[in-house]
């Protein structure tokens, strides 16, 4: 089984709306064991809509698409799928009634554009969103393919996709089994790391497949199995054993699996040992704290950060000796240990991090070049301070440091908890 999604709006292919929508869909389906082998965005225009629905019915054996289900003139995709299909729209009672509870909820009057939303295509089978006025549609060919037309807006098209979309299409095809694995991997090159493991994936079974997403400083390694329903414990077991092989070979730059991000993995780390953190920010100004709390529940961890961005604060606000400065600089070991432990210290937490740098693309010496940054943990048990050399892009050094970072401290933990 494959499927196709098509999502549908001016404003993605503008760049004005991130489509979330693609990568959301794709991931609730592959958990569902569904294949998703092709993507395509479409411009809220007719030809488009309709040249991308032939095209993906007849490649793939169930096309997804969103957007324009509005009430406005450019939404068409209900007239489009009339087309295709050689039906008419009509009143929908079923779905009329779950605008009216909407409107009614939300003490809005039923205007005469709102009451098209229940308008649908006659041919459709409804499938009612409970948390929005648009309804999701589900056409059959006579072929036994499957096309469902969802609304845009991203939390309603995740909730009918889990409560409507993806019971249905697995009771309509079944589905193969397929599991995932993500290994997060730090402190060695895409290249070097494809090297280091090239043996390992040779050796993989053809039921496993692997995928290498690299990303500042640190590669994200996939590894899928595919197979049928009944093959499960089969490809439990090859994944299980594919994954100690790796760690045999690679162990020392695996920072964690099982997890989409660094910041997840610290949260992990803290949150189960019932320890605390604190940051002490220069050069990264604030984007470590940021890509923490960015996380829910972060607030059982992390105390609080400092971006000390000026040596006045450094010395104000985390104790950094005046002397220090003046005799190494503000980019250099005992600043930025000084820094980690008067963090630890004055925001009392177990443990805390902090950098110092030149991210460029200015302020470097022949002595400190653009890209020279020093961080620093601070724990229960002393500071661990690590020099990097990094390039000249800003962004890059500060995304770069951000992930060293993380995946340091994951380490620290792992290692002084055992």
């Amino acid at each position: 089984m494959n499927i196709h999604i098509i999502n549908i709006g001016d404003e993605l292919l503008i760049g004005q709306v991130v489509n979330t929508n693609a990568s959301t869909m794709a991931r609730l389906l592959t958990q569902a064991g569904m294949a998703v082998t092709h993507i395509v965005t479409v411009a809220d225009e007719s030809r488009a809509i309709e040249d991308a629905v032939t095209t993906s019915l007849a490649a793939a054996d169930a096309v997804i698409l969103t957007g324009g289900l509005g009430p406005t003139k450019d939404d068409i995709t209900k007239t489009v799928l009339c087309r295709l299909f050689n039906s008419h729209l009509v009143e929908n009672e079923d779905a009329l009634n779950n605008v009216r509870r909407i409107f009614a909820a939300r003490g809005y009057e039923l205007t005469p554009i709102n009451r098209q939303q229940a308008w649908v295509p006659e041919c459709c089978t409804v499938l009612r969103n409970d948390l929005g006025t648009a309804p999701a549609m589900w056409f059959e060919t006579a072929d036994g393919k499957v096309l469902v037309s969802l609304p845009g807006v991203p939390f309603e098209m995740e909730w009918l996709m889990r409560n409507r979309v993806l019971p249905r299409l697995a009771d309509h095809f079944g589905t193969d089994c397929i599991l995932t694995k993500n290994i997060i991997v730090q402190g060695i090159g895409e290249s070097f790391l494809s090297d280091l493991i090239e043996p390992w994936e040779l050796a993989l079974p053809k039921s496993l497949g692997v995928a290498y997403l690299p990303v500042a400083g640190m590669v994200k390694l996939r590894i899928t199995a595919r197979g049928s329903r009944t093959a499960a414990n089969d490809l439990k077991s090859a994944m299980v054993d594919a994954v100690a092989s790796l760690r045999s070979i690679a162990g020392q730059y695996i920072v964690g699996e099982d997890v989409e991000t660094l910041p997840e993995l610290v949260a992990q780390a803290f949150v189960s040992r019932h320890l605390t953190l604190a940051t002490a920010e220069s050069c990264t100004g604030g984007t470590i704290a940021s890509v923490l709390t960015a996380l829910p529940g972060t607030s059982a961890y992390f105390r609080g950060g400092v971006v000390a961005y000026s040596n006045d604060v450094k010395q104000c606000a985390l104790g950094v000796d005046a002397k220090t400065l003046a005799e190494h600089g503000a980019v250099s070991e005992p600043t930025v240990r000084q820094m980690a432990e008067g963090a630890r210290l004055r925001l009392c937490t177990d443990y805390a991090v902090a950098t110092s740098g030149v991210a460029g693309p200015d302020g470097g010496t022949p002595e400190k070049p653009v890209g020279t940054v020093w961080t620093a943990i601070a724990t229960p048990q002393g500071s661990i301070t690590k020099l990097l050399h990094f390039g000249d892009r800003r962004q890059q050094n500060i995304d770069r440091t951000v992930n060293q970072v993380l995946a340091d401290l994951v380490r620290t933990i792992a290692a002084q908890q055992i």
